[in-house]
């Protein structure tokens, strides 16, 4: 990841790290399994932005410009599934599972530090 949306990419992730930190401490007051929830659901959507950050960032070369169309596709399918993933097993290995919790902060994660990022460039 060598080129300015790389560095973005990797601004965003870090911002989303952050994000996801935040909720789960935010979380604890409402109890470790509403906090472990928030957390899970947090990571699917950081797990998910780096996977697609990886995918479309790590393997563009600047000689390859036609490439970047079908990572971007690729790299959001991959994203889907590991989402998906992460959601499934959490509610397999769950039975207590707090679904508000761990798809509330998955929408925090995945929908704030990009909107914080346009205010901040904008």
């Amino acid at each position: 990841m060598h080129n300015l949306d790389a560095r973005r990419a990797k601004r965003l992730l870090l911002t989303q790290l952050v994000t996801l930190v935040a909720v789960t401490l935010l979380a604890l007051p409402l109890g470790a399994r509403v906090s472990r929830d928030a957390f899970l659901g947090g990571l699917a959507a950081l797990l998910g932005s780096a996977v697609f950050a990886y995918w479309v960032f790590g393997r563009y070369r600047a000689q390859e410009p036609g490439r970047i169309v079908a990572g971007f596709y690729g790299g959001e399918v991959v994203k889907l599934l590991v989402v998906v993933a992460v959601f499934g097993l959490a509610m397999y290995a769950l039975p207590d599972l707090q679904p508000l919790a761990l798809f509330g902060a998955f929408l925090i994660v995945q929908v704030l530090p990009p909107l914080l990022a346009n205010k901040v460039a904008g």
